[in-house]
This record gives structure tokens, sequence and C-alpha cells, in this order.
């Protein structure tokens, strides 16, 4: 068996670019895809924290890419050797309940978010794909694979756990609490409602001027009181959907008293402690809280939208590097603060999607 390089998990705060196994298909169903762009998703940046204890020292992180396909399992039917792929960062069996019913997310089959938690990931130089005939999608020459790699997750989580749990509707004011990549792609996809205003906080201005770049209406630091700006924009009211997007105890409370009586607060964030939720101030509001785990169920209707370029996913990218610095990738993109980074990008250099240059400041 030969060796490839990945994103070695090594224990909370370490990840190594080191040598692994290359894959193998272990099932006809599988197909190996050689990496061409892959992202790192602030969910990674859970893992390092040590908030997904699922994910063991040893595992190669990454669950969103686009690749070529390379090898396929007698099973396979949609993609052959050669297709270039958008690999999805939810893998589906397409038979349990849950499949059936399009909440591939809670796939009781095998599949659901397995790849880069319970099975080897996506950032490295290959990587084999459970279920590959409803797990990966043929890319049309139009889209641009470092774009299409926002498609693996944070498009459709955005669109699916946001905007479609917090029912955003024409004339809403929608609140999105953290403006990372999540938060940004958000703000994207809640404008295809025609909501009357989007505001955003965020701790970091340069987060906030992308917010504004793309449309966010008002925009504040935690520091600003967002609670009162709210409360300004909507005479008192309250807003009628809030968007939790960071993952934290304090930016779920905060949510929960922004929302106007019947509104929605919908939790995109990944929570690795517990949080408080005052019942006792929310029982009496008619307030719905949503929680989620994105199914993709949305990703070929945001493909066609990317083909037709309608969603702003060049604005998200913000640093390139090659697939080999990682390391750096992750440094870059740990201290997005500092760094301004927003969404980076990797691939090698033998791929011409993306530049093999490296920008590690916000400029």
């Amino acid at each position: 068996m030969g060796a490839m390089k990945a994103a070695v998990f090594e224990g909370p705060g370490r990840v190594a670019w080191q040598d692994v196994p290359d894959p193998r298909p272990d099932d006809p169903g599988d197909a190996i895809v050689r990496v061409d762009v892959v992202t790192i998703c602030g969910t990674d940046l859970h893992i390092l924290k040590g908030d997904v204890p699922e994910v063991t020292p040893g595992r190669v992180l990454g669950h969103e890419a686009v690749g070529t396909v390379v090898e396929t399992g007698r099973d396979v039917r949609t993609v052959r050797p050669g297709d270039r792929v958008l690999i999805s960062c939810i893998s589906a069996c397409g038979r349990c309940r849950f499949c059936r019913e399009g909440r591939y997310g809670q796939c009781r089959g095998g599949g659901g978010w397995v790849l880069g938690h319970l099975i080897d990931g996506t950032q490295a130089e290959y990587v084999r794909v459970p279920f590959a005939d409803l797990s990966v999608h043929p890319l049309p020459s139009a889209v641009d694979s470092a774009d299409a790699v926002l498609l693996a997750d944070i498009f459709p989580t955005s669109y699916e756990v946001g905007v479609l749990n917090g029912r955003v509707r024409p004339a809403d004011t929608v609140v999105v609490v953290g403006a990372g990549p999540i938060g940004l792609a958000a703000i994207a996809t809640a404008r295809l409602y025609s909501p009357g205003q989007i505001i955003v906080v965020d701790l970091a201005e340069s987060r906030l001027a992308a917010a504004r770049k793309l449309g966010a209406d008002a925009t504040a630091t935690a520091g600003d009181g967002p609670e009162q700006l709210v409360e300004d924009l909507t005479d008192g009211l309250g807003a009628d959907v809030v968007m939790e997007a960071v993952g934290i105890p304090a930016t779920f409370e905060l949510c929960t008293r922004m929302v106007r009586p019947g509104g929605r607060v919908a939790n995109i964030g990944v929570h690795g402690k517990p949080a408080e939720l005052h019942l006792e101030d929310l029982w009496i509001k008619d307030v719905t809280i949503t929680t989620g785990l994105v199914d993709t169920s949305s990703t070929p209707m945001l493909l066609r939208m990317m083909a037709a370029g309608r969603l702003p996913a060049a604005e998200l990218i913000t640093h390139c590097f090659e697939l080999g610095q990682m390391e750096q990738a992750y440094d870059v993109f740990g201290r997005a603060a500092d760094t301004g980074a927003i969404k980076v990008a990797l691939g090698g250099p033998q791929h011409t999607a993306v530049e093999a240059t490296v920008a590690t400041d916000a400029g």
C-alpha cells in the first residue's frame, strides 16, 4: 500500500501534515477522489478545541473538497474516473428512514457527517468517499473549483439550518450573530427571500466589513450594544429571525434576547459547552428555537445558482495555499481576528483552480 500526505488530528490543539496510507475502496459504493481544492471549516477548529470528542487522535480531518474521481466501486453509477466532483460534507446511504425523507445529516445507514469525523476526511491528497452516488456531485465546467468548494458545507448549512429553519420571509428583520464563513453565507442566502433588513453582530471589524459588502444593512460589535441596535431598528419589537453562527453560550443567549415574540432563533453554531436557556423569559413569548445539522439536500439547487452566477462565492475566499501548506493554513484560519481570514482554499501546484500563493495578512 502506498502513502500520501494528510492533515492528521493528533489531539487537542495539534494537527500535522504527515504520511498516511493511501485510501482504498472498502465498499462497492465507494469512490476514491484525488483532492484538487480543499478548505478548512470552523468545525475543524472546534475539533481542535476538543468540542467534538468523537474525533479521535489519528483521524484525517476535513469534510469539504473538490476533486477528480480516480477509482470507483462496482456499484457506483453516477460518476466515473476522470470526473470533477464536489464532495459533500454529508454522506447519504439513501436507504434509511432519514435519507428517504431527505434528512441526510441524520443518516442511520453509515452516513451523515462521517468525513473528518468518524472516518478519514478530505484534507489529504486522496479521500475515500462512501455512498458516492449520493455523496458527490459532478461539476459543470462553468463552475470554478475554488468557488464550488464553498458548496460542500457553508452554503447549504447556512441556507438549510439558518434561512430555512428560521423561515426567513419578505420584509423580515434578520439578525446574524457571527460573521465568519457561515454567517456571511447566511447573509447571502437570506437575501434570496428579500428580508426588510439584515443586522450582523461580530467581534472583528474586518468581518463586519465583509458582511456589509455582502448585503448587511447594519452591523455592530459585541461592545456596541447589539441588543439596543436591534431594539432601535425594530421599534422595540425585536428581530423576526435571529441566527446563531458562532457556537458559544454567550452568543446563543444573546440571540434569545434579541428575538421578537413569535420569532425564530435558528442555531447554526457548533456548541461544545452548555448554554443557559432562560425559559423564565421565553416561555410566554411564542419563540421557536431550532437546531440542525446540514442535510445538503439543497446542494443541487445551490450548484445551479452558482453556475448561473447567483451566489457571491469569490468574496468569501481570502487566502490561498498549496496543499502542502496545511499547517500554515490552519494557523492563518485559526487566527482570523489577526489575519482577516474568512475562508481559505488549498490546492496543489499541479492544479490551476487556486493560485498557489499565500496571503498571511488581512490584505
